[in-house]
């Protein structure tokens, strides 16, 4: 009985593992698609659909860079170490914790930035609500391989 329990766990964390890597495959092609229009300059874009969702005012504010540095950048170097982590080092045990302290802290900061377009810049942006979306689903799949490793532990 033990044996199956673990072997249905352990496909349940393959799945789990493959669901991240997609997911963080969406993350970096959402966070590269905002930092190319971050340093675009076109007066158009498909996601500038009225004041309140206009993916310019939140590229072009004083938040879209932390110390100079692109968040669509942040996010992109986040997305490339979580699927690195969820690809190449799936089999290692300190894998599942670092899956969840990426994703969790990624949510957070996330989240962050959702504060500041709702309360400061008042402009929502599609392709930052996507990712927010995308680093959340994150978290709740490595939050289940975490607590899977845990109990196996």
């Amino acid at each position: 009985m033990q044996a199956s329990v673990s072997a249905g766990r352990s496909k349940v964390n393959q799945r789990l593992m493959t669901a991240i890597a997609v997911l963080a495959s969406l993350g970096i092609a959402i966070s590269a698609l905002s930092l190319h229009h971050h340093f675009s300059r076109s007066k158009t874009s498909f996601c500038n659909l009225s004041q309140a969702l206009n993916c310019d005012l939140v590229n072009r504010s004083s938040y879209s860079a932390f110390r100079g540095i692109p968040v669509a950048l942040i996010g992109l170097i986040g997305y490339l170490l979580i699927l690195a982590l969820a690809t190449f080092y799936r089999q290692k045990a300190e894998t599942p914790m670092m899956l969840l302290i990426a994703s969790v802290g990624g949510s957070a900061f996330a989240l962050y930035l959702a504060y500041l377009e709702a309360y400061v810049i008042h402009a929502w942006c599609i392709l930052c609500l996507s990712s927010l979306i995308v680093i959340l689903l994150l978290s709740a799949c490595s939050a289940m391989v975490a607590l899977s490793a845990m109990r196996r532990a």
